[in-house]
């Protein structure tokens, strides 16, 4: 049983809200999100990514508390000024998503934290302290959930009608982002449907998070946290957005490592040959099936096609392209031990192209490209269904939930 309840969003007015959405704060670094908010005063990368209001040298760095309290000063203020209000009643929120050739609906609700912590909320991949530490103190201090979880259910029947039905409404939001992505939200605030939408998850298993591990678990230790301490509020639910599995896709995460870990390119390639079928030319860049790769070398395409002999028999993790290229290249040849924490390495999700990862090579930054072909959702869910968890950066969704339409107040 899936408990998923309305709440009470803070978020934009609506002649605005389009200069307030903004990309969610782990997508951009400090660079790209100061120049993006620069010239805009209502960011809500103000909010969810405060440091760009600070200097970038200042001792107290990403994490410390300084970051903080700019966010929660940043957020009074959009407040007070009238540019995010609180609606006046629980409401359920309908957020659909469009690019060419793909739209995706999801309902935004609160969904329990307890829940999360018994395993009913189903993760497929592990979080980063630092990562995780990041976001609980953003949530404690700021008082507020200020970016979405992605969840993904089993698509239900009856609760692909509700939206049918309330899409043919006038929506609350319609706007293009700068990115392509036209966002549109409809408010439900009828007690009829908002008991259906209740009673229709009621009778959903449980849920699996696509993206944003590291806001579910900030926000189920800080729900922990104020239960303890006796603390009254709307902490026992976290805010997110829910989408039915057969509208979702997921894209590459493809990989640029820094050196060839002492090897010249010859060698390399001659040791890469190992595990793999290596031809020339790879006119296509990005592979179109399971088990081949593309990789990027010296202004040159190959193609890697892994030799069955370092997938058969393997676990269902063990199967997985991410780990095939793991254990057969990155950490005995290239001596990644861990991508978590290894700074040689770094992830470029699919959006951004093969032409992402020509430029970082050739310019000198990187070594090596590898570009893969992504896992399936029906993957991602057995993996989390047996209680494991799949190797970091295996999932790319695509489009982004935009920070700043609705944000949940804790108290």
């Amino acid at each position: 049983m899936a408990i998923v309840v309305p709440f009470r969003a803070l978020r934009p007015k609506k002649e605005i809200v389009r200069q307030v959405a903004s990309h969610p704060y782990d997508v951009l670094d400090w660079e790209e999100a100061r120049r993006i908010a620069r010239d805009n005063p209502l960011s809500f990368l103000r909010v969810e990514k405060s440091e760009i209001d600070l200097r970038k040298d200042m001792d107290t760095g990403v994490y410390g508390n300084e970051v903080y309290r700019k966010a929660k000063k940043n957020l009074d203020k959009l407040i007070r000024d009238g540019v995010l209000v609180q609606d006046r009643k629980p409401c359920f929120y309908i957020y659909r998503q469009s690019v060419p050739g793909h739209t995706q609906y999801g309902i935004v609700g609160g969904v329990s934290t307890e829940e999360y912590d018994a395993g009913l909320i189903k993760k497929h991949e592990l979080t980063m302290f630092d990562k995780e530490d990041d976001r609980t103190k953003h949530i404690d201090i700021v008082n507020a959930q200020t970016g979405l979880v992605f969840l993904v259910y089993r698509a239900v029947e009856g609760i692909d009608r509700i939206v049918a039905d309330v899409v043919k409404e006038e929506p609350e939001y319609e706007f293009k982002a700068e990115d392509g992505v036209s966002h549109t939200v409809w408010v439900i605030d009828d007690e009829a449907t908002i008991e259906r939408i209740r009673r229709g998850f009621s009778g959903v298993e449980c849920l699996y998070i696509a993206d944003g591990h590291h806001r579910a678990a900030s926000a189920a230790a800080v729900a922990r946290r104020r239960r303890e301490s006796g603390r009254a509020g709307e902490h026992d639910y976290f805010m997110a957005t829910l989408f039915p599995d057969n509208q979702l896709r997921i894209l590459d995460y493809n990989r640029v490592v820094k050196d060839l870990n002492g090897m010249g390119e010859a060698e390399f390639i001659e040791k890469t040959r190992e595990g793999f079928r290596v031809a020339e030319d790879f006119l296509d860049r990005s592979p179109v099936r399971f088990h081949e790769f593309g990789m990027y070398l010296k202004g040159r395409w190959y193609r890697l096609t892994a030799r069955e002999s370092v997938y058969v028999g393997k676990s269902k993790i063990g199967r997985l392209d991410v780990s095939i290229l793991q254990d057969n290249i990155l950490r005995p040849l290239l001596g990644i031990q861990d991508p978590r924490t290894d700074r040689r390495i770094r992830f470029v999700g699919g959006v951004r192209g093969m032409k992402e990862l020509e430029r970082l090579v050739d310019s000198g930054q990187f070594a090596v490209a590898f570009s893969m072909y992504p896992p399936t959702l029906a993957q991602l869910m057995e993996i989390a269904d047996a209680g494991e968890i799949m190797p970091p950066k295996s999932t790319w969704f695509e489009p982004k939930l935009r920070s700043g339409i609705f944000v949940h107040i804790l108290d």
